[in-house]
């Protein structure tokens, strides 16, 4: 019968009505379309195996320069590769391997700068892995290298994998510029954390874990004053020019002379030699200044620790230059710290009371003012660090483009 077939319907109606033999023929069957439908239990199988499909396992290639849960720059990372291998079985081709504690769904391999080998003999076993491992996997997620985006070339291409790469730094160099032509996408920061125009770029966030450090151990100290009521500050990043550490040493020198009561510790540590010519100049400063008995430098720390240390602080200073946002604010900010930045980055982002030009007379000033007021929207910090730059949202982002063909 034709859709919308009044007639033709009325008249197979009647034909029905009059042929009993055509009667039993339809009622068989319809006993056994009944009979051949599926059971509830085999009906919720094949609903699951349909989820299952659409929420499949990912399996990623991935490709860094450090695994290494101890270490203080590059630690952050282990708490990525736990986030993916949630949703995602890994295999992990990393320059140089530390201590790392992942679960049994992600395979680590090592370069094995670790043990002293070149770059010729890195980029051999480079080459062996890839060739190895993209057929079993969905697709090459590159976490800020672009150097190993060209080592590997066009083998993904061949293999027909997607490729990512994460990388957030204000430089832009022909490696950068070439691997943006061998990747299907890029993720970043912020807009300002990757200055190559692009087409392949999206702002995804920073990659926070906030539930490590959402929770600040207590409320920020009263106004400094008594014996054992010091305003601690604190920041933490590589010990390089960059950061104007030279700058907050001088604004505790007119603290200091203002008789405010503070303590300012300082992790981290130098990497390139001129950061340790910057680092030396700044032990001399303090030096010459008499300020040993209230700044201290407490040396790098682990990724794994750092939430301790930014919870007993006060106050969060980051003078950098980068002009980036600095993971390190953000991660000050998930602990609901009071935060000082001359960052350009976070003016958009932060109060005008939370942000200090480069002088050390407007620091000093802002510092002991927040000291006595605080921050009126502190509060607020979490909930865009969740909002913006949280673990799970970028998590969720890298395996959606490797789930999505």
């Amino acid at each position: 019968v034709p859709v919308g077939g009044k007639i033709e319907l009325e008249e197979a109606m009647a034909r029905l009505m009059e042929d009993g033999v055509l009667r039993k023929k339809l009622s068989e069957g319809a006993l056994l379309a009944i009979k051949n439908l599926p059971s509830k239990e085999e009906t919720m199988a094949l609903y699951k195996q349909s989820w299952e499909k659409a929420d499949k396992r990912v399996k990623l290639l991935v490709v860094t320069q450090k695994v290494d849960i101890d270490d203080a720059n590059l630690g952050s990372f282990h708490g990525w590769l736990e986030k993916l291998a949630e949703k995602s079985d890994l295999f992990v081709v990393a320059n140089q391997v530390g201590e790392y504690k992942l679960p049994g769904n992600v395979k680590v391999f090592s370069l094995e700068k670790e043990k002293g080998h070149g770059k010729i003999v890195k980029f051999l076993k480079y080459r062996w892995l890839l060739l190895s491992l993209l057929q079993k996997t969905d697709g090459v997620f590159y976490h800020m290298c672009p150097e190993y985006v060209l080592g590997a070339g066009l083998c993904p291409k061949i293999f027909r994998k997607k490729t990512l790469l994460w990388y957030t730094h204000k430089s832009v160099n022909w490696k950068l510029k070439l691997a943006e032509k061998l990747v299907d996408k890029i993720f970043t920061a912020s807009k300002e954390s990757f200055r190559l125009p692009s087409k392949k770029v999206e702002v995804a966030g920073h990659g926070v874990d906030v539930e490590k450090f959402k929770y600040k151990s207590s409320k920020v100290n009263p106004p400094a004053g008594g014996q054992d009521s010091k305003f601690k500050i604190i920041t933490a990043g590589r010990v390089a020019e960059a950061k104007n550490l030279h700058l907050l040493i001088e604004a505790a020198e007119i603290l200091r002379n203002k008789n405010f009561n503070f303590q300012i510790k300082i992790a981290g540590a130098p990497i390139l030699e001129s950061d340790k010519k910057y680092f030396e100049s700044l032990k001399q400063k303090i030096k010459e200044k008499k300020l040993e008995d209230m700044i201290e430098f407490v040396g790098p720390i682990p990724n794994r620790n750092i939430a301790d240390f930014y919870k007993g602080g006060d106050l969060f200073v980051n003078l950098s230059d980068t002009g980036s946002l600095d993971k390190a604010v953000l991660e000050a900010m998930a602990c609901e710290l009071e935060i000082l930045t001359s960052n350009e980055a976070f003016k958009n982002i932060l109060p005008e009371e939370n942000m200090a030009p480069k002088d050390s007379f407007a620091i000093a000033e802002k510092i002991e003012k927040i000291a006595k007021q605080g921050s009126s929207v502190r509060s607020d910090f979490i909930k865009y660090v969740s909002d913006s730059h949280s673990l799970n949202v970028l998590a969720g982002k890298i395996i959606n483009f490797f789930r999505v063909r």
